[in-house]
């Protein structure tokens, strides 16, 4: 298939549901928009593996929801000691997910240069972490890029502030199938909306309202069953 440019302009690529087990995490998909998503893959050095949905729509192109789980069959040795990201160390987050049930948790930015964009927050005294590289084979053909991690696996802002990641040539929903499920809107609220609000600036991210309050992450979707609503409830 022909592969598509680069993006010129940073822009919402995923959001991030985590869940106990990557099996609870489908049938949760299953029983909220009434659609099963696709296999996605493994992350050998993160202990981690997730599945996939598209939820692309006008204001939100080539986006997707990842429902990610830590990986039981994962070898510790591969991630050497370190912390697996998006917080799926923290105690007090499993325990969420173990009595609540999968939980939006996070999203991810698509950047056009993922280095620069960490140095810009840098400047703000933000560390999003190092910018480090993976690839992995797909029907559509190799998914490669470069995502930021922290080595505590921290996500910041209670997940308001994204993690980083810059595309090769092929993105993920270039190889799935549409759902019927779009994003229609992701806003954000936190204690300290400012510095938030600044960060997203510095991204270019500024058409994502932010809001002073309880720390949250709220996405709204269209489905065949009427408007979904996702809230991440500070955790």
């Amino acid at each position: 298939m022909n592969s598509k440019p680069a993006i010129k302009h940073p822009r919402v690529d995923h959001l991030v549901v985590a869940a106990q087990t990557l099996a609870e995490g489908v049938r949760w998909c299953e029983a909220t928009f009434g659609v099963a998503p696709a296999a996605g893959g493994i992350h050998p050095t993160m202990g981690t593996h997730n599945a996939l949905l598209k939820i692309a729509s006008p204001a939100f192109p080539r986006t997707y929801l990842e429902i990610i789980a830590v990986d039981p069959q994962a070898d510790a040795r591969q991630r050497g000691g370190s912390r697996r990201w998006f917080d799926l160390d923290d105690a007090a987050l499993q325990a969420a997910l173990a009595a609540n049930g999968p939980q939006l948790i996070h999203f991810v930015a698509e950047v056009p240069d993922a280095t620069a964009a960490a140095a810009a927050l840098a400047l703000l005294r933000i560390d999003r972490g190092e910018v480090v590289e993976a690839s992995r084979d797909t029907p559509a053909g190799r998914l490669a890029w470069h995502i930021t991690v922290r080595g505590d696996g921290q996500r910041l802002f209670y997940g308001a502030l994204p993690t980083l990641i810059q595309w090769g040539s092929v993105h993920p929903t270039d190889g799935m199938a549409e759902s019927g499920i779009g994003l229609r809107s992701l806003t954000l609220s936190h204690a300290r909306a400012g510095v938030l609000g600044e960060a997203l600036r510095t991204l270019a991210l500024a058409e994502i309202p932010v809001a002073i309050g309880p720390p949250n992450l709220r996405a709204v979707f269209d489905t065949p069953r009427g408007p979904v609503t996702l809230d991440s409830h500070g955790l």
